[in-house]
């Protein structure tokens, strides 16, 4: 439905529980003309409102003028701009050659109104430049946001940022961000909100170990189940930005976008650039922000299905060292214990000995695969598994055919090469011959080898990332990894890539709609991933989540862990096993059947149900649990990571269940049982209780020694 701005200023979007008002009435500076896109709230729904009651709300929402400011006061746009009065971060910066151009104002010229999306038509005739802001909320509640500009004059403008910021009350006053290194992704870390900016900024040309992830503002001390907070993430797997800002005036927004490097972005006439999705999310708690992810995250035509496979991959077994009867072994005993997938990883390709050379060469190397990869296939095949294989399709090594053949085609700010990173640099895929060499390279092995899986590393930042004329081309490779992975998956129906960038480099929400998984972190030391994962999980459904049970001592940490713990933290995303299995006892293999068991048992529900979140007592033991849909049952963990002062540590509330059905909780005991288990006694036959009851009042708290995992079941009875 086409509106006129002036004439229906004030519009209301509605969709799973969220309200979002904006308003284009005219300000005092330009009564004629509609203004740009201004929201006025933001937050629960409220309710079907009629256009007097919309009208109130403008009226309350504006603000007193006191001496020492703008005479007719500030607006706040969605693309927040200084000719408006903002003295903030700006939304929209750039110029042209001779430096004009660089404040533009926009006013809104038309707007098309379809459900719960409004797209409005942005212009600042003067300075050449059209804008079309696209405003959403989505049937799961979350809000987005995208904006594109066209260059409408006749010379070029040289684009700096384009970004979008939504209003946030004075009530949010604590943030909570996401650090980190490689092997110890999504670190959480707090901070008080002030007057000033704290602003996160990823230049690795991909998110990288120590992105934000996403940025939540609320209530002082929000957690997972409790406290008003609102939360943004840029949508994006190149270089971007996040941030909180409060200004002097009462002003307070979380904002976010594309971080553009200098140079990057020259529009000619008619070039236009468009932002990334920049969501939105306001929630009661962390769970109920992660929960609205899920839901919106299973509706996408890329999303897996629920019966991911058990896979195995072998480069913790193997490493480099790859031949035949090792890895034919390995695949036997895979399947012995109920592996479905398996992954045959980095060094099959020509020359790939060690990682100083072979990327770019993605043919199997004759040496070491003298009648090429079919027969181990073709016995992963007979063992009625699928058959995954290791790619890093956008970098080389100068040590490789390609290099030699084309070392124009490798990323580079001047003549000399940046500097490496293992060994490798980047390949430039906008290039159009180098992405169809790697599109037709990769599209032969998939079809040669029947393959149903690529694990797609990327194992560097992008430094000094420009093209042959030296023009920083970050935003481009990315767009470029996107078509090229949309391509091969539409050529080859059922294809499911991963994505790995050194673990956790490379997770966001716009890679989901483009992969099937992603690899968390290195890290597989169950330690660490009960951290990662459960963080990991705040904007990735726990089917996106690579979960591998690991060997006994930690390749990245070198900590020894039970095989229970290992187990039982790895049954809470798409379970693997990165693993040399051979090695392993009969003993252990007789508990890793019963673990595939109960994880194949349980996925359809850990996989379409509601992730809820708890810390326990004083935070020594953290819950974990997904609850299935239809509130009928529920799998939970209970992980011990330190010791504590308290002992017992009193009552534990089983959250997440229907408060008028009547449940059945029980413990689960795989071999062994955890270490130093001391269970309370409605443990030694389980216990049935009211859902009002677990939820509210809980049972007591087992005992257990640091670094274990007790898994729960609840049925309704």
């Amino acid at each position: 439905m086409t509106l006129d701005p002036r004439q229906t200023p004030i519009v209301h979007l509605r969709a799973g529980g969220t309200s979002l008002i904006v308003d284009t009435t005219p300000g005092t500076a330009s009564p004629d003309t509609a203004s740009q896109p201004v929201i006025l709230a933001w937050g629960p729904d409220l309710g079907d409102l009629s256009e007097a009651a919309l009208q109130a709300i403008r009226t309350a929402s504006a603000a007193p003028v006191e001496a020492g400011q703008l005479s007719g006061g500030s607006q706040l746009g969605v693309i927040p701009l200084a000719s408006s009065g903002w003295m903030g971060r700006p939304g929209l910066s750039g110029h042209r050659a001779d430096g004009s151009a660089w404040s533009p104002r926009l006013v809104c010229t038309g707007a098309e109104l379809e459900g719960s999306r409004v797209t409005y038509q942005l212009r600042d005739a003067e300075a050449g430049l059209d804008v079309s802001l696209v405003l959403e909320v989505l049937p799961q509640g979350l809000v987005r946001a995208r904006a594109e500009l066209i260059n409408t004059a006749s010379d070029p403008y040289f684009l700096d940022e384009l970004s979008v910021a939504l209003p946030l009350p004075l009530t949010a006053t604590e943030i909570l961000d996401f650090a980190g290194r490689w092997g110890l992704e999504r670190a959480p870390q707090r901070s008080t909100v002030e007057v000033g900016c704290h602003l996160r900024e990823s230049r690795h040309g991909r998110p990288g170990f120590a992105s934000p992830m996403a940025m939540f503002c609320g209530e002082t001390g929000f957690s997972f189940e409790r406290g008003r907070v609102w939360g943004l993430h840029v949508a994006h797997s190149g270089n971007g930005r996040t941030w909180v800002e409060r200004t002097s005036t009462g002003r307070q927004v979380i904002g976010g976008g594309e971080l553009l490097l200098p140079g990057e972005i020259a529009l000619g006439t008619g070039d236009s650039y468009r932002t990334p999705w920049i969501y939105g999310q306001c929630t009661e708690g962390l769970d109920d922000a992660a929960r609205q992810l899920h839901r919106w995250e299973r509706t996408l035509p890329a999303h897996p299905d629920v019966e991911r496979p058990v896979s195995l991959n072998v480069w913790e077994a193997v490493y480099f060292n790859h031949d035949l009867p090792t890895l034919t072994a390995l695949a036997e005993r895979a399947a012995s214990i109920g592996v479905e997938r398996f992954v045959l990883d980095d060094g099959w390709f020509k020359g790939r000995r060690n990682d100083r050379a072979g990327l770019g060469d993605w043919t199997v190397d004759a040496d070491v695969w003298p009648g090429g990869l079919h027969p181990l296939v073709d016995r992963v095949r007979e063992l009625g598994m699928e058959f995954g294989l290791w790619v890093e399709p956008e970098m080389i090594n100068p040590d490789s055919d390609l290099a030699r053949a084309h070392p124009e085609w490798i990323m580079r700010a001047r003549d000399e090469l940046p500097a490496e990173w293992r060994h490798q640099q980047v390949l430039n895929i906008t290039i159009p011959a180098a992405w169809k060499y790697l599109h037709a390279a990769i599209g032969r092995l998939i079809d040669e080898y029947g393959i149903g899986y690529l694990k797609w590393d990327h194992n560097r930042d992008l430094i000094e990332a420009g093209d042959a004329g030296g023009r920083a081309v970050v935003h481009e490779q990315t767009l470029a990894c996107y078509r090229l992975m949309d391509a091969l998956r539409a050529e080859h129906p059922g294809l499911e890539i991963e994505s790995c960038a050194s673990g956790g480099g490379r997770i966001d929400l716009e890679m989901l709609t483009h992969v099937q998984r992603v690899w968390p972190s290195d890290c597989i030391d169950p330690h660490e991933r009960q951290s990662i994962m459960r963080w990991t999980s705040q904007i990735a459904a726990p089917e996106y989540l690579g979960s591998h049970i690991a060997s006994p001592r930690s390749h990245t940490t070198g900590r020894v862990s039970d095989l229970s713990f290992r187990a039982g933290t790895a049954l809470w995303g798409h379970l693997g096993f990165e693993w040399d299995l051979l090695a392993a006892s009969e003993e252990d293999l007789a508990q890793l059947r019963q673990w595939v068991t109960l994880f194949k048992a349980h996925r359809p529900n850990l996989f379409s149900g509601d992730i809820v979140r708890r810390d326990v007592a004083d935070g020594s033991m953290w819950l974990h649990g997904v609850v299935a849909a239809d509130r009928s049952s529920a799998m939970f963990q209970l992980a011990t990571r330190e010791r504590s002062p308290l002992s017992p540590r009193g009552m534990m509330p089983i959250p997440g269940l229907d408060p008028d059905r009547t449940y059945r909780l029980q413990a689960v005991l795989v071999g062994d049982g955890p270490d130093g288990l001391v269970a309370p006694p409605w443990a030694a036959e389980g216990i049935e209780l009211p859902g009002s009851v677990l939820g509210q009042v809980g049972v007591h708290t087992p005992l257990l020694n640091p670094d274990q995992v007790l898994i729960l079941t609840v049925r309704a009875v």
